[in-house]
């Protein structure tokens, strides 16, 4: 179970950050920070700005940083959808990035050309795309890194005629992913036979140590062609919405842009604003007083927080000495 569900990797962390922050935990205890920091982790906040080495070190980081990206950026294609010819909700591979690095700074551009490729079909990445299509893609992308890096190796060598069984599957989890070369499919109609295709990818499945996604759905997926192409296979596996749900980070295509609990608190936090630009600087104290208080968790990491009320607590000190001074 442990081995599983990564523990250790997670108490490896967890040291790792007291260590690191351990004046800070001091004044509070160890015992509250260790509640604390797997308490994110059964939230998946606690993969926030943190390094990607670490963001996708395990299956439970990945799909807590997709269902992340999709909470925060979700109203970047609400009002598209079937109206995408609304120019401003399309974005580049490039924007798209921008927005991955908001969440994780070192995120690398090389999995968001992956994921805009499954998308666009070629090399084109000044394309538009729209929030939904690259949002799936990237899933597959991302969550299967791993798995697609094998099946790019399988469906090469199975146009050049090899036998597949030879290929590597990759151990290394380290955050440095592969160079990718693009299948060479000269005649896109052609691509390989899907049913001996699928044969080497349960045989992949079977002993891969990394996620992939289920056989049975992958069967059922490739038996309705004769013949697959390695990025048709990729834009399947995008699209096929029971993949979606068995991989669990994200809601079905119809429910994407529908998260009635964030709505709620964007609501509140947007009737908390109105609120202060109408009481403006002719409102009394005692009105201020009375504006509602939004009390929500905060998605940092437990030990931040604490640091930084330390850090503006020192300032607030140092303000005070001034004032005293100065009054003297």
């Amino acid at each position: 179970f442990a081995a599983q569900r990564h523990v250790l990797t997670y108490m490896e962390d967890a040291v790792s950050q007291l260590l690191e922050n351990r004046e800070d935990i001091s004044q509070y205890g160890i015992a509250r920070f260790f509640t604390e920091y797997f308490n994110s982790v059964r939230q998946g906040t606690h993969i926030l700005f943190r390094e990607f080495s670490f963001v996708q070190a395990t299956p439970h980081n990945r799909a807590s940083f997709l269902r992340t990206f999709w909470r925060c950026f979700r109203t970047v294609g609400k009002n598209g959808g079937k109206y995408s010819s609304i120019c401003c909700y399309l974005l580049t591979a490039q924007e798209y990035h921008c927005l991955l690095q908001l969440l994780c700074p070192d995120f690398p551009m090389e999995l968001t050309q992956k994921a805009a490729r499954i998308v666009l079909m070629d090399d084109a990445m000044d394309c538009l795309m729209s929030f939904s299509d690259f949002l799936f893609a990237f899933q597959i992308q991302f969550y299967y890194s791993e798995f697609l890096e094998s099946v790019a190796a399988i469906y090469q060598d199975l146009l050049a005629g090899k036998n597949p069984n030879t290929v590597i599957v990759p151990t290394s989890s380290s955050g440095q992913h592969r160079q990718r070369q693009p299948p060479n499919d000269c005649n896109p109609l052609e691509g390989v036979e899907a049913s001996l295709f699928y044969q080497c990818l349960e045989s992949l499945c079977d002993r891969s140590k990394y996620s992939c996604p289920p056989s049975a759905l992958v069967k059922e997926m490739l038996s309705s062609s004769q013949r697959m192409t390695f990025y048709g296979f990729l834009m399947a596996l995008a699209k096929d919405q029971a993949i979606n749900r068995a991989l669990g980070a994200l809601p079905d295509k119809g429910d994407l842009f529908l998260d009635p609990a964030m709505d709620q608190e964007l609501e509140k936090l947007v009737a908390q604003v109105s609120g202060l630009s109408v009481s403006g600087p002719a409102s009394s104290s005692a009105d201020t007083a009375n504006m509602p208080i939004r009390n929500s968790p905060r998605t940092n990491s437990p030990w931040k927080p604490l640091h930084h009320r330390r850090k503006m607590d020192a300032e607030s000190e140092g303000s005070n000495e001034e004032t005293d001074s100065s009054e003297n």
